[in-house]
């Protein structure tokens, strides 16, 4: 009536993968049922079988992985023997669950071929084991590409700017996208075609390489030309750096909580090619900093329009405690008014204290009681109360 032998080949094969199979067979209680099992478990239902006990997916989840990924597999020897390599390269089962949770298609694959030549590729490169164990479980789509037309040359093309293969590592474990997107070769193509130089190809690299991901890439690389920016000045990177992340929604909606406190449109363009990372500042923080500085102390917000730099400094850290201390020199006529009120902000600890507490010989003491007292995180404030 039906094919026994197939049969007892497919449970044969379900043993080694649960140490009780018995409980499998008290779902078939009758030949009509096992025979209907037979000829309904082909490659796809027997690896989402694979996934459920090996993984512990849900059988909705396991079906819906195949489905989607196609996962096809008759006997457990193929996937087994991809688990097993990467066990034994130091992989753990969570960090397996998320892998195959997010390439599935892995378990199909000859690892021969597809995984371990690109092993081997990155270990010849200075990557260490944990590197490899750390850039695979983040993103398993790493292996997927040509070693040899696509992850060979692209790491050529990064090695140039960094000139280090331990730094060419660190930026594809930061940006695990580096060595797999096709848009990362492209994009530094273009950023090479546009002047970009090879210095600001390397910052970027080693600070924010996701940025080299990015889609658009020319449309940020005109903006930023647009802005006033020298593809070959250091300023252009950190330009992008600044640009790409922000919509150009939030952009406006920024432009305008600057307005808000006086600045123009013009004034927020410039304050951005003086210091490309204020418009990376929340606008929680623009309207606390400004606050404090405007409704509290009294100070002109134009001088933060010329020395962005202070929106990116902690108000409890720096901004606070170094500000009693200028208040305290400005009220009793220690410092002249037309002093630059954003440079005690903007310079090292040593120096600030140098240049504005230990200069006073008969204040330093109370100053520098002063400025720890505002150092205390018990020091409280209520900012929002201030808003424009």
């Amino acid at each position: 009536m039906f094919n026994l032998n197939r049969t007892l080949i497919y449970l044969k094969g379900l043993t080694p993968l649960s140490p009780n199979p018995i409980p499998l067979l008290h779902h078939y209680p009758s030949p009509f049922s096992l025979h209907f099992c037979t000829n309904t478990f082909d490659s796809t239902s027997f690896a989402a079988s694979y996934l459920t006990q090996n993984f512990g997916f849900s059988p909705q989840s396991a079906s819906k992985l195949c489905s989607t990924h196609r996962l096809r597999f008759k006997t457990s020897q193929k996937p087994d023997t991809v688990l097993n390599l990467f066990k034994n390269h130091g992989f753990s089962d969570s960090q397996l669950h998320s892998m195959i949770a997010k390439a599935p298609g892995l378990l199909s694959c000859n690892p021969s071929k597809r995984i371990l030549p690109k092993f081997q590729f990155l270990l010849s490169k200075a990557a260490s084991n944990s590197d490899i164990v750390n850039l695979v479980s983040k993103n398993p789509r790493v292996l997927s590409p040509s070693l040899k037309n696509h992850i060979v040359p692209t790491y050529e093309l990064i090695y140039r700017f960094l000139q280090s293969d331990k730094d060419v590592i660190a930026s594809a474990i930061q940006n695990t996208d580096l060595l797999c997107a096709h848009r990362v070769r492209r994009n530094i193509t273009m950023l090479i075609e546009n002047g970009v130089s090879d210095s600001n190809i390397a910052r970027l690299l080693r600070i924010r390489s996701w940025i080299l991901s990015a889609r658009d890439m020319l449309k940020f690389v005109e903006e930023v030309k647009n802005l006033g920016f020298n593809p070959s000045k250091i300023n252009f990177s950190i330009a992008l750096i600044a640009k790409i992340p922000v919509s150009k929604n939030l952009w406006q909606e920024k432009v305008e909580t600057f307005k808000k406190w006086g600045w123009s449109d013009e004034d927020a363009l410039e304050a951005f090619r003086k210091k490309p990372y204020c418009m990376l500042t929340s606008i929680d923080k623009i309207n606390l900093v400004m606050s404090f500085w405007v409704n509290q102390l009294g100070w002109d917000a134009m001088a933060i329009a010329k020395t962005p730099y202070v929106l990116s400094l902690s108000l409890e850290k720096r901004i606070i405690p170094r500000a009693a201390v200028v208040q305290y020199l400005l009220g009793k006529g220690l410092t002249k008014k037309s002093a630059s009120l954003t440079s005690p902000f903007v310079v090292s600890e040593k120096m600030f204290l140098d240049k504005f507490v230990k200069r006073f010989k008969k204040e330093s003491s109370y100053l520098l009681k002063l400025y720890e007292e505002k150092l205390n995180p018990a020091y409280t404030r209520d900012d929002k109360t201030c808003m424009p």
